[in-house]
């Protein structure tokens, strides 16, 4: 039996650990697939308080485990396939245990959608990839392909000028959603190239990528465009699917909360970017991430009848 299980390992999920065990919760923190989320796949964040120069997403994560663990996090590497909320305790599965809790933390975040165009799946891992980051690396001295117009794409389109000698930005629109930080280093780069006004209709390729058929929106014209590689940017969908039919989610697959991180269930508690909110950034998810583990103290408080302390710091 735990008092609280943390499901999800990004800024919101570690922020919960951090003020969870500070309350002296000994809250256990399962990771899902990666530790640290989306953050750790970030190259440099420069929005953070407190980074001045900027920071790694995998350093940012390091130093948010090591806090947590400081005060008695417990980090498990492994991922939830199941949850029971219907009845209390709790009952969390995962690949490799079964638990019992007296409250929940979900802070599962969101995952890349896709395209859905013909090529996508087959050629995924063969030059189709979600993380410039992550895979960056093997485009050296190659010309790629980002699809996308908002913060990650061109965030990670100048990451990749680093290693591919030409990155070609396609975007349905005629100008970008992108913070206007991004989109000036963007322009000034003469590395990268936008296709303005068109779409994705096909990922080509014979073993790996070897182009993208695209379609301009406005005169229907279609071209190829040659490539080795495409990352896609064109927004995300939450982690909730192991959620149907146990919590109230919206028609978007979002997590309902209120202002205070409490769900349709009593004692459930979710935080970071798998509610919706008008502003997926690092920031706002530790914030909630805080909320929603003072709130998960409130619940297990009141359920042993003693006293919640009110908190300044």
């Amino acid at each position: 039996m735990e008092k609280l299980i943390i499901i999800g390992s990004g800024p919101a999920g570690l922020t919960a650990g951090i003020y969870a065990g500070r309350a002296q919760l000994s809250p256990l923190l399962v990771t899902g697939s990666a530790l640290g989320g989306q953050m750790a796949l970030t190259s440099e964040i420069e929005n953070y308080p407190g980074f001045p120069q900027g920071i790694s997403g995998q350093e940012l994560t390091q130093l948010m485990q090591q806090q947590a663990e400081r005060f008695g996090t417990k980090v498990q590497m492994d991922e939830v396939t199941a949850v029971e909320l219907s009845t209390h305790p709790f009952k969390v599965t995962t690949y490799g245990e079964e638990y019992e809790a007296k409250a929940l933390i979900i802070a599962t975040g969101t995952s890349p959608r896709k395209l859905g165009v013909p090529g996508e799946a087959e050629f995924t891992g063969r030059g189709v990839s979600y993380c410039a980051t992550c895979d960056g690396f093997f485009y050296r001295d190659r010309q790629v392909v980002v699809v996308g117009g908002g913060d990650a794409a061109i965030e990670d389109a100048i990451f990749l000028t680093k290693f591919a000698n030409r990155v070609y930005v396609v975007h349905r629109r005629n100008r970008l959603r992108a913070e206007k930080v991004f989109q000036e280093r963007a322009f000034r780069n003469e590395k990268i190239d936008f296709v303005w006004d068109s779409v994705v209709r096909e990922i080509l390729g014979d073993g790996s990528v070897t182009g993208v058929r695209l379609r301009n929106v406005k005169t229907e014209e279609e071209s190829v465009l040659e490539a080795d590689g495409v990352f896609i940017y064109v927004g995300s969908i939450p982690n909730t699917r192991f959620l149907e039919g146990q919590l109230e989610l919206d028609d978007r697959g979002y997590i309902v909360t209120d202002r205070r991180c409490h769900t349709s269930v009593p004692g459930v508690f979710t935080a970071g970017d798998v509610q919706e909110r008008a502003l997926k950034q690092i920031s706002t998810a530790v914030g909630s991430g805080a909320m929603a583990a003072m709130e998960a103290e409130k619940f297990i408080a009141e359920l042993e009848d003693r006293a919640y302390p009110e908190r300044l710091g």
